[in-house]
């Protein structure tokens, strides 16, 4: 498949970059602390990390693990929301030369324990909030210290003492905990401040994430990130950015958790490479004080997924914020709907860029040039020293323009492999073609769309329909908030389309919302049943989970 998206390279993207310009993550985190020492790096809870705070404490951090005898290479979980505590403990153990696992804080006992298992984690870095779901496993884990944190623990006193105070005892969020071994994450870097460090000498090769994916589909497998795919991302990314930052100006939104590869790259990684301040979200999910942190910060970009921009532009006050610094807002994780892009076009006047990545890519692949004007339904153009090709799910031949098939990637930034799953590996790469699972097609200019996963197609009567489709145009209807399509069993067709909606104040009837799919699509597409929810089921970065609402169908038509 020719390489046409080069022609749509906007003026100063390279159509390659170097993936060895930095030897590690370490590399370009020190170039940024000296280079932007009394720059503002973190912001959360209206207290502020300069890198030269970040400096000091992720090197007292790195020293500490170094001094309780754990080594170059041992895995380091870290266990929390955003908060100043996040950036602390991830590069104090990239400079100690460890490898981070990021765990999601709201894990069960069973997920926690085979990740923890399954990475073989030394040791872990765990909000207090979440220390009970630990004590479930911790006998069944191989984890040498536990590292404790509390909300408020790097806030400036004396609102460190009232927020851990409030969080505790007021709001009662702390549930009770007995754990052994473990050391208050504020000692820990008083620890690490009287003792040594040794910097590690690290290349390419060395791992800097273990990143679990494939937990809403099965067994979560830790793609195994080296810091060469890492550093290799951040300058695509950044190669992509460059016409719109300005090095040391930026200051971005982190609503993402930065245990999630999206944010953890586009947000965390890259605009400390170039000197942005990250505003951090700690609770995105309460809407109402998001928008009032986001009045108390001029921010020029901000990243996100579908379900939160909705949210957004639908919290009273948000459209009365002051949106002129705003340069770009990325979105990805799911696909962004139209009606979405163009009402954050009109309200902030500023672009709405879809792209798209996967954990096993570190994790971004394609993403619209940051030149376009309007949306225009599709997950962009490669980046720089990124390949694309569709090829037949069944022959596995390349396809030309238009033609629908799995997208396949080849670049720097695709994973080593999975973690102990040499089979699992061999499934997903093909020489050095990594098989994305996902549906799609490429234009006549070199844009890619995504039509659908391989497993969330529906057939209908012989006919694939793409729940993305449904879906965009479903979204589009002024009285639907959410929805979300899946395939049913059908006596006559096989299956057929099943929306779950969640109307917005007011209602919607099904008779509506039938005859606005009849409109917009072709017969065999339009949703035979709908069914109202007051919410639908996510993944904790907003994305929603098909897969749960069609497990519940099957079982429903199984009983």
């Amino acid at each position: 498949m020719d390489k046409i998206w080069l022609k749509r390279y906007p003026a100063g993207v390279p159509e390659t970059i170097d993936p060895d310009r930095y030897s590690s993550l370490v590399d370009i985190l020190e170039q940024s602390m000296a280079q932007y020492s009394d720059r503002v790096a973190y912001i959360n809870m209206d207290c502020q990390m300069s890198y030269s705070q970040l400096d000091k404490m992720t090197r007292n951090f790195a020293a500490y693990l170094q001094s309780i005898g754990l080594q170059k290479g041992d895995a380091v979980a870290v266990m929390m929301p955003n908060l100043l505590q996040y950036p602390v403990a991830l590069f104090g153990i990239l400079r100690a030369g460890m490898t981070v696992v990021n765990v999601n804080p709201l894990y069960t006992p069973r997920e926690l324990k085979h990740q923890l298992s399954d990475s073989n984690a030394k040791a872990i870095v765990i909000l207090d909030n979440f220390a009970h779901t630990l004590e479930k496993v911790i006998a069944d884990v191989n984890l040498e210290k536990v590292v404790v944190t509390s909300i408020g623990d790097l806030l400036d006193a004396p609102k460190r003492w009232i927020v851990n105070a409030v969080v505790k005892y007021v709001k009662k969020m702390v549930p009770s905990y007995h754990l052994k071994n473990t050391i208050a994450m504020r000692k820990a870097l008083n620890i690490g401040q009287q003792a040594s460090y040794s910097r590690p000498q690290l290349s390419g090769d060395d791992l800097a994430f273990l990143q679990y994916t494939g937990g809403t589909t099965g067994l979560a497998k830790g793609g195994m990130l080296s810091h060469r795919n890492m550093v290799a991302n951040l300058e695509q990314v950044s190669a992509v950015f460059n016409p719109l930052v300005n090095d040391g100006e930026e200051t971005i939104i982190t609503a993402l958790p930065l245990y999630h590869i999206f944010a953890l790259t586009v947000n965390c990684l890259t605009f400390i490479k170039h000197g942005g301040s990250n505003v951090l979200i700690t609770n995105p999910r309460d809407m109402p004080a998001f928008v009032k942190e986001l009045a108390k910060h001029p921010f020029s970009m901000i990243s996100g997924v579908n379900t939160l921009f909705n949210g957004l532009l639908n919290t009273e006050g948000f459209k009365d914020l002051d949106f002129s610094n705003v340069k770009i807002a990325m979105g990805g994780g799911m696909a962004v709907q139209r009606s979405v892009a163009e009402q954050w076009e009109r309200v902030t006047k500023s672009r709405l860029l879809e792209g798209y990545g996967l954990t096993e890519c570190s994790p971004v692949v394609t993403t619209n040039p940051t030149d376009i004007e309007h949306y225009n339904g599709t997950i962009g153009i490669p980046l720089p020293s990124t390949e694309v090709r569709v090829v037949d799910v069944d022959s596995g031949e390349v396809l030309g323009i238009g033609e629908a098939g799995e997208l396949q990637v080849r670049g720097p930034q695709v994973m080593v492999g999975y973690l102990n799953r040499p089979e699992e590996t061999a499934k997903v790469m093909q020489d050095d073609w990594f098989c994305t699972g996902d549906i799609g097609m490429m234009d006549e200019q070199g844009f890619f769309k995504i039509v659908d996963r391989k497993k969330d197609m529906i057939l209908v009567s012989g006919f694939n329909v793409y729940p993305n489709e449904i879906e965009d145009v479903i979204a589009a209807h002024p009285k639907v908030l959410e929805v979300a399509a899946v395939g049913v069993p059908h006596d006559s067709s096989g299956e057929a389309v099943k929306i779950f909606v969640v109307a917005k104040a007011g209602g919607v009837s099904e008779r509506e919302l039938i005859d606005y799919a009849r409109e917009n699509l072709t017969a065999y597409k339009v949703p035979k049943f709908v069914e109202f929810r007051d919410e639908l089921p996510k993944t904790n970065v907003g994305k929603i989970l098909r897969r749960e609402l069609r497990d519940e169908e099957l079982k429903k038509a199984e009983a």
